[in-house]
């Protein structure tokens, strides 16, 4: 459609002023991949509320990344738009130098940017797809990892975004799930290999959200589309994940890493 807006799905709502800030991320200096629309976007939003001056990267969507910046400076908050492919090494160092030069380091890394495309069998996955859920989903959250953590202080964060997927399947996005599951596996193993540093490593895994990524269900199939409903009875919206990653790169999530937060409307899941 011409707006932008996916059938069956609710307009996406990012932040609302129900949330009150109370200066949990003051001066911390935030860098978000994905953050132009999306969970990203609502994640920014919350961390500017909460104090903390965002740099967000996004790959083509200049429309939407400027809309983010316009909501950040709204919040009062110092903002970096970055245009950048996080499945290329050097552009996610680029990035990170960005940040660096601009505030002197970073404090908390969201991984979040993502591609999923859904298919009928895992033969219709072409070689150059497979690799390409993996350079944008998993390679980018490397690259952005290696190169922030060279400037993270000992008291730093870093929140990705994994999915319900990793932990139940999902038939029709085979690839994205498979990157959803080396996400959470990354997730735990970099815990450990920095918790002596003070830096904690956790991950948000949402459930259906009235997000773009949901997109490519419009011409696969509808019903899928129009099914998407957690158990709560609904799809989640934005806002409703922001909150989580706050509280993920906050003081308040001091004595978590290495763990998952699930965030999906009732999807039990045993890990």
């Amino acid at each position: 459609m011409s707006d932008g807006h996916i059938p069956h799905l609710p307009e996406p709502e990012y932040i609302d002023d129900g949330y009150k800030g109370a200066g949990k991320l003051t001066g911390k200096r935030v860098l978000i991949s994905g953050g132009d629309s999306g969970i990203g976007r609502a994640a920014a939003l919350h961390m500017a509320r909460e104090g903390a001056k965002v740099a967000i990267i996004y790959h083509s969507a200049e429309d939407k990344a400027e809309e983010t910046r316009k909501g950040l400076e709204a919040e009062g908050a110092e903002a970096l738009v970055i245009q950048g492919d996080t499945g290329k090494s050097a552009d996610c160092d680029a990035a990170v130098a960005r940040v660096v030069e601009a505030w002197g380091g970073i404090d908390v890394l969201v991984n979040n940017a993502g591609f999923q495309k859904p298919y009928h069998t895992l033969d219709e996955v072409s070689d150059e797809e497979w690799r390409a859920h993996f350079d944008v989903n998993m390679a980018g959250m490397f690259f952005l990892s290696r190169a922030a953590l060279r400037h993270m202080p000992d008291d730093g964060a870093i929140v990705n975004t994994s999915s319900i997927n990793a932990f139940v399947g999902n038939d029709a996005l085979l690839p994205y799930s498979a990157t959803k599951g080396a996400i959470t596996t990354f997730t735990r193993s970099l815990a450990k290999q920095v918790m002596a540093r003070g830096i904690r490593v956790n991950e948000v895994a949402p459930g259906p959200v009235a997000t773009d990524i949901q997109s490519v269900f419009e011409d696969f199939d509808e019903d899928k589309l129009r099914n998407m409903a957690a158990p709560i009875g609904r799809v989640g919206q934005p806002r409703e994940l922001g909150p989580a990653y706050v509280f993920l790169a906050s003081r308040d999530g001091s004595f978590i890493t290495g763990q998952t937060i699930h965030v999906n409307g009732g999807m039990i899941v045993g890990a």
